[in-house]
């Protein structure tokens, strides 16, 4: 009998244990994203480039941190998946980044901004693909 067949609970297991990386990477995409839009917010708000200034802004701390937590999540998915494809994944950080950015700090969006994250997209769902096989 297989150990699928024995324990039915975990028999899908294993193929998402085999995605585990990329979802990890994926939540660091996000987490990159928003800390992006929080140090803009922090540097945006302190009056002068001091450090004191920079130390006490809460969401330039904020910021900070949550690249801190995207940095221990990437580590912990390097350990077990593939980084040729998993370092690619990362540049979503620049989708979410450019939404963000208009949605938030009204930046424009033009056809060549449009472009990029369109061939971003296409490019990680290429390396994606590949992987699969």
């Amino acid at each position: 009998m297989s150990a699928a067949a024995a324990d039915p609970l975990n028999a899908g297991s294993s193929s998402l244990s085999r995605y585990q990386p990329v979802f990890l990477v994926f939540g660091c995409t996000i987490l990159g994203a928003a800390a992006q839009i929080l140090m803009k917010t922090g540097a945006n708000q302190i009056p002068h480039a001091g450090l004191a200034a920079m130390v006490t802004s809460l969401p330039l701390m904020a910021g900070y941190s949550l690249y801190g937590l995207s940095t221990l999540l990437l580590v912990l998915a390097l350990r077990d998946g593939e980084l040729s494809l998993l370092y690619p994944v990362i540049a979503l950080t620049y989708v979410w980044v450019t939404f963000l950015s208009y949605w938030i700090f009204h930046d424009k969006l033009n056809p060549s901004r449009l472009l990029g994250v369109a061939l971003i997209v296409v490019g990680v769902a290429i390396l994606g693909k590949q992987s699969r096989r």
